[in-house]
């Protein structure tokens, strides 16, 4: 029996029931959400993600206090149901579709929160993301992005904070073909991904939300990229699109970005920013990377774990650690001032900032 409470709604794509998602095992779709205080302190995140094919959830809730970065891994059988939104002690609850979602973490080995996240303007639809190794499709999705205002508390170890008045932050949702679960044990012959660079700095001006991401190949060439502005209260057609130009530092022996300049071609945004460090959030507390709770990873019926990471102990170059989130302070060249994140990604060589193996850092 495959039929489930998403065959009641008209949100068909196929002649299939909702639980058929085509054909590929590598079919995921995701919530991603962060918030950080106005002086980027605070930081959390929680990911949510379901894979029809493999007939898994999971979902990871994640937030730093001091130097502790604390963590709560949960992964079951979703049992073909994807409207359930619950995985273990994490839920989400849509509020009001495009604009409002709520997140709720029951308490678990010391750690709960609420928070509901609410836009500032109409999400923005990023470019197609497709990339092929030879035949096999690496990656094919597509993927909005809405920046937004923060509320709610976060509770540790019987503690309870209030999130901070004016916390502001990021969530996306994506949906499409990424590699989860066990990595194929058959390569592509003459077809290895040779080298990865993800940036991602999505930003909260006082007046309106800039974004812009970029792919690039291992000498620096963009395959996905793009810049948007969305002023507050914006609907779809007010956002503007344009291109953006990213020039990094990398901090010595890592690499994590040390901050960078971005040069704008785009109507209502400034023609650069500058981007200052505030403090690093790794992205294996949301199963990025993470060499236990990668994303779609089988656990059984239930599982669910507290992870504490220790930011200053950890290593720099061990591939679960290099992927990151930096809250970071922004200015513009035209005065105005914001704060946002710096997401980075480097896996294997990249030319233009002179990494040439797998995992050296920078000098």
């Amino acid at each position: 029996m495959v039929l489930s409470r998403g065959d009641e709604f008209p949100v068909h794509q196929t002649p299939e029931p909702i639980a058929y998602s085509g054909t590929d095992r590598n079919f995921y779709d995701r919530y991603f959400f962060n918030g950080y205080a106005p002086d980027g302190s605070g930081f959390f995140a929680c990911a949510f993600g379901i894979y029809p094919h493999l007939d898994i959830v999971d979902a990871h809730f994640s937030f730093i206090r001091g130097d502790v970065q604390y963590c709560i891994h949960a992964s079951a059988e979703m049992q073909m149901e994807r409207m359930a939104l619950r995985c273990g002690p994490i839920s989400i609850e849509v509020v009001e579709p495009l604009h409002a979602l709520k997140v709720t973490v029951e308490e678990t080995d010391g750690i709960s929160a609420e928070f509901t996240f609410t836009g500032r303007a109409f999400p923005i639809e990023e470019p197609r993301f497709i990339r092929r190794l030879g035949p096999r499709a690496f990656m094919d999705y597509t993927r909005m992005t809405q920046n937004g205002h923060c509320r709610g508390w976060i509770s540790l170890d019987g503690e309870r904070h209030a999130i901070a008045e004016g916390t502001a932050g990021t969530r996306d949702r994506s949906w499409g073909i990424r590699p989860v679960g066990q990595r194929d044990p058959q390569a592509i012959p003459g077809h290895d991904l040779s080298g990865f660079f993800w940036q991602w700095t999505p930003v909260n001006f006082g007046d309106g939300s800039l974004f812009f991401h970029v792919n690039n190949d291992e000498m620096g060439d963009a395959w996905n990229t793009r810049a948007a502005w969305a002023p507050d209260g914006a609907d779809a057609q007010d956002i503007a699109e344009g291109h953006g130009s990213m020039r990094t530092r990398l901090t010595a022996g890592t690499r994590w970005p040390s901050g960078g300049t971005l040069s704008l071609a785009l109507k209502g945004a400034p023609e650069q920013v500058s981007f200052e460090p505030l403090g690093r959030f790794q992205m294996r507390g949301l199963g990025y990377t993470h060499p236990v709770w990668g994303h779609g990873m089988h656990h059984g019926p239930l599982r669910v774990e507290r992870e504490d990471i220790d930011l200053a102990a950890l290593d720099p170059l061990s591939p679960e650690n290099l992927h990151v989130q930096i809250p970071v302070r922004v200015t513009g060249s035209d005065g105005r001032e914001g704060i946002g994140v710096f997401e980075q990604l480097i896996l294997g060589p990249f030319a233009p900032l002179g990494l040439s193996s797998f995992l050296d850092g920078a000098d």
